[in-house]
């Protein structure tokens, strides 16, 4: 959630405790008798009961294939991962069920969208409108796709705060772009870009917008036709859901135009060895047996979500993001890496002697599990001048004590290796 005030204690409305006990790994004792701290939130989130339960429950009780069975199982089976795309169209606010296409994850929804719609619309000497703080996944495909149109890569930059150099967009915005791709959320900053900005902008030149929702579906309410996206795309792990499984939204108006991204069954209309028509949008892109059960899964963690009162949780997170920015901070030796106004769930920062890879190794042996490295954003990483950071990411069910454990860790890993 974004940070936008300073509380000085705990959010009241929001019992954090009975919301922890949702999550069996959490209750884990690592290396013996230390309990588990987990700051790894970005790279993917612990899993509810309701989410474990409903996958154990499927593959019990309901396993079957969907979409081609007359039988009692495989009719429940489709019903169930046609409910559960029901369920993401209200996550994202999507104005219609065809508009939500399961994937893999992120990913593979950022590729899908280059391989089919980029080839539509990039061409020779066109531009492809990156940022400087993109992960791997949204910028090797553009790169693909660049290379094989004859079209350029440009890039927004960051400012030292890891920040986006708005008051540039002109420079980079130009007549010859013909797509933009951006992050929602910075992975490795915690950054939340003006998005609404980027789009408007775009779209008052007619340039589609991709966005790269993998951190922002579990922090932010995301509502796409507020957006005004042409495409979001995200992964269920990072939001209490099953690992394997995402969705990409797009417009209804571009899924139709687009080609298919796979050939087999299920997204097609007819075949023959004369030629093949194909289904329509979703099923066009979800070609072969898709991922059922956790598609399902998907469908339980995003209601569990929209129960959720997003005001409590939105001020826990900041309360909790906020305590662990002030008290890191304070600690001598260690520089902050992305302070941007505002921010959600990640706190990046290193050590002045020490390397993040010994200081990460260090701190799980005391139980705490954080990310370092370059976090799939190598030219990010490279700008400020590092070859990685360490990274503390919080989810809803992360505490001060969590915090207060945290910093506890990082005097002994400065005692031990500094």
């Amino acid at each position: 959630m974004p940070a936008t005030s300073s509380p000085t204690t705990a959010d009241a409305t929001f019992d954090v405790e009975a919301f922890r006990a949702d999550f069996p790994a959490l209750q884990q004792d690592i290396y013996e008798d230390t309990p588990l701290v987990y700051l790894d939130n970005a790279a993917t989130s612990q899993k509810p009961t309701a989410v474990i339960d409903r996958l154990d429950q499927f593959y019990r009780q309901e396993n079957s294939n969907v979409h081609r069975g007359v039988h009692r199982l495989s009719q429940e089976a489709t019903d169930e991962y046609e409910s559960a795309r029901r369920s993401l169209t209200r996550f994202l606010n999507a104005e219609r069920e065809e508009e939500v296409i399961f994937t893999r994850g992120t990913t593979e929804g950022l590729n899908l969208v280059a391989s089919t719609f980029g080839e539509m619309t990039v061409d020779e000497g066109d531009e492809i409108l990156l940022t400087e703080m993109e992960h791997h996944s949204n910028i090797v495909p553009w790169q693909m796709l660049a290379e094989r149109a004859g079209a350029e890569i440009r890039v927004l930059p960051v400012n030292d705060r890891g920040e986006l150099q708005m008051d540039r967009l002109g420079e980079f915005l130009t007549d010859d772009t013909a797509l933009v791709a951006v992050t929602h959320v910075s992975n490795t900053l915690g950054t939340i870009n003006p998005i609404e900005e980027l789009i408007d902008a775009a779209h008052a030149m007619d340039v589609p917008v991709v966005v790269d929702g993998a951190q922002s579906a579990p922090h932010l309410p995301v509502d796409v036709q507020a957006l005004d996206a042409d495409f979001f795309a995200f992964s269920g792990h990072k939001m209490f859901g099953p690992t394997g499984i995402g969705v990409l939204y797009g417009k209804h108006e571009h899924l139709e135009a687009m080609p298919p991204y796979q050939g087999g069954g299920d997204m097609i209309d007819q075949v023959s060895f004369d030629g093949t028509t194909y289904d329509d949008p979703p099923h066009k892109f979800e070609a072969g047996t898709p991922n059922i059960a956790d598609v399902i899964g998907l469908g339980t963690a995003a209601e569990y979500i929209l129960d959720l009162d997003w005001d409590a949780v939105e001020a826990h997170e900041d309360n909790v993001l906020e305590y662990a920015t002030e008290q890191v901070e304070a600690i001598d030796g260690i520089r902050l890496i992305g302070t941007a106004e505002t921010k959600t769930s990640v706190l990046s920062f290193v050590f002045d002697d020490i390397h993040p890879y010994d200081a990460g190794t260090f701190l799980d042996r005391l139980g705490i599990a954080v990310r370092t490295g370059h976090h799939c954003t190598q030219p990010l990483v490279k700008r400020f001048g590092l070859e990685g950071t360490i990274r503390a990411s919080f989810a809803a069910y992360n505490t001060r004590e969590d915090v207060d454990r945290l910093v506890d860790g990082i005097q002994k890993v400065k005692t031990m290796l500094g």
